[in-house]
Order: C-alpha cells, then sequence, then structure tokens
C-alpha cells in the first residue's frame, strides 16, 4: 500500500510502499479515505513533541475517516462496507492515517455520521474527543450552567461550544474580532476576552495566559476551569481564592498506553449522534490535498493558512 513515511524528525515525509496490514484478534481493516490534519500532527513531524512521539519511520496521522474492508477474531459490530472514523494512531508507534489502510482497534472507532461526508467525519475525533472529556468527564456539565469556551473558533473550542450547547448549556466564546460572526452562528455569545467571574465552567483551548485568565473568570463556590493546553507553570492562587476546581485533559493516553480505548469509541458514537441530530458541524478548510501532497498540507496549516480543518484524501 501507499503510505507518507516520516523516516527523519524534521524532514519532509516521503511517498512509499509498505505491505499492507491485516487485521488482526480485536481489530478492523480500514480503506482510509480522508486524514484529518490538526497541529499536533506537525509537532510529531517536527520532532517537538515529547509526549506524543513516534519510533521513526513511521506513518503519522491522529485522525481518520473510511471504509471497512475486513474484521478480525472477536470483533462485532462492525461489518465491511461500514463507514467508520477515529482517533486511532500517529503516536505512540501505533500507524498513523497517512496510508492507504490501516488494521485498527475496534474499540477506537465508531460509524461515521449519516450527515457527513468521510472527509468531514475525518476531523472530528480529536477536537470532539478532547470536548467531550473536558467538559462531560471532568467538569461533569449540566443543563442551565453558564461555559466559557476559551477560542471558541478553534477545532477544540468550536467542538466544545457545539457540545456544551447541545448539553443544554448557556455559552459563551472568546475570539478575535473576525471570528464573531462564526461563534454567534454557532449559537454562542461572543466576548473577546474572558471577562466576569461568574462562570460555572470554563474550558481553555489556548494555555499560557489565556488559562492564567480562566482562573479569575470561574465563579466562586464550585466553578471549575478545564484545559487541553495546561502544559506550563501558572499560579493556582487565583483559583484557590474562588474555592474553584481544576483539571486538565490529555486525550491520547488511551493510544500511548492502550487503556480506556473504548471510551473513546463511545465518545465518537456520541458525536454521530449529535452530528446526525444536526447538534454538530465542522468547517473544512476549502482546499484539497492528496496523500503525495501531505507534506503541503502540513505547511498549509503550519502557515496560518488555514480556513477550517485541513483533510487529505486518499480516495
Amino acid at each position: 500500500m501507499k503510505a507518507m513515511i516520516l523516516h527523519a524528525a524534521g524532514e519532509p515525509l516521503t511517498l512509499g510502499e509498505l505491505p499492507q496490514p491485516v487485521a488482526g484478534p480485536g481489530q478492523v481493516l480500514v480503506r482510509i479515505h480522508a486524514s484529518g490534519v490538526n497541529p499536533l500532527d506537525l509537532k510529531i513531524a517536527a520532532g517537538s513533541a515529547g509526549h506524543a512521539r513516534m519510533p521513526l519511520p513511521a506513518v503519522l496521522g491522529i485522525d481518520m475517516a473510511g471504509q471497512v474492508e475486513a474484521v478480525g477474531p472477536g470483533v462485532s459490530g462492525f461489518a465491511p462496507g461500514d463507514r467508520v472514523f477515529g482517533m486511532t494512531g500517529g503516536v505512540g508507534g501505533v500507524q498513523g492515517s497517512l496510508a492507504e489502510y490501516a488494521a485498527v482497534d475496534a474499540d477506537l472507532l465508531a460509524h461515521a455520521p449519516r450527515t457527513m461526508s468521510l472527509r468531514e467525519a475525518a476531523v472530528l475525533p480529536l477536537v470532539f474527543i478532547t470536548a467531550w472529556e473536558g467538559l462531560v468527564d471532568r467538569a461533569r456539565i449540566e443543563p442551565g450552567q453558564s461555559v466559557l469556551v476559551q477560542g471558541g473558533a478553534g477545532g477544540v473550542g468550536r467542538a466544545a461550544l457545539q457540545l456544551a450547547l447541545a448539553r443544554g448549556a448557556r455559552v459563551s466564546a472568546t475570539g478575535r474580532a473576525a471570528q464573531r460572526e462564526q461563534i454567534e452562528q454557532l449559537g454562542a455569545r461572543f466576548v473577546e476576552q474572558a471577562e466576569g467571574g461568574d462562570f460555572d465552567i470554563v474550558y481553555d483551548t489556548l494555555g499560557g495566559a489565556v488559562l492564567d485568565a480562566s482562573f479569575k473568570a470561574v465563579r466562586q463556590y464550585g466553578g471549575h476551569v478545564v484545559s487541553c493546553l495546561g502544559w506550563g507553570n501558572h499560579g493556582l492562587a487565583p483559583l484557590s481564592f474562588r474555592a474553584a476546581t481544576y483539571s486538565g485533559v490529555f486525550t491520547l493516553l488511551p493510544l500511548l498506553t492502550g487503556h480506556g480505548r473504548a471510551a473513546h469509541g463511545a465518545i465518537l458514537r456520541e458525536a454521530t449522534r449529535l452530528a446526525d441530530a444536526g447538534q454538530l458541524s465542522v468547517r473544512l478548510d476549502p482546499q484539497h490535498f492528496a496523500l503525495a501532497d501531505a507534506n503541503a498540507a502540513h505547511a498549509h496549516l503550519a502557515a496560518g493558512k488555514a480556513a477550517g480543518k485541513v483533510v487529505i484524501d486518499l480516495v
């Protein structure tokens, strides 16, 4: 099969041939139709993601959508011809989605939304799982709560914003002035920066100074701040003075450790349900890239030129 292969960190990916994988016990062989590109893919390729290194040579690509070709022993719920999607590899030594086929742990997969193309489904897994783990698993979001999403027009931010609305929350989101229309069209209140100190939940998707500001935006007595980029050094005094709490999200753990993978499949089934109910959408960059153009796709995202999620098309 054809695949884009990283031979050395910081070097371009090269198009090569690899043996086609076979679905082993508990696995599904997927013909990959589309590979969603995430900023993390670029960091892994550059060798700058110490938390998500891949032994080289490697096939990168965390997100994907495609069609089931075969199922291995012990797999139920999937059959040849099914449209599926998932966050299935590209870290921790697990083959990624920049290849024509992948033998995927069935626990990581879900049936793709009927209302979405496979190109659209391919960009959902990482951002939606990250949003869900923050809002549902960590913050325990409830109907009627006030939620602030820091960076509501980004990949995770857009998913979190829509998920919070679907769960019955009152949602505000920060962003640049040029992103106001995007945010308001999704149903959230636009704010340019964190304000007030009365949000039940603040979801930080940007880290750094924005996370520090989030500690001051959450309400007293029971407010909760959650972040998917809480990797720096931060003073917790503002949070402590509010008697509020904090938790972090690290979506890669099931891929890296092998534990908890079934939870990801379950979360993606919720994504499918919301998408088919008209409560979850994606925004794709209009430019198309083939497998051999993966380096150009990475450069396009790195240059800040993308007007939505970038997709590499394999079919």
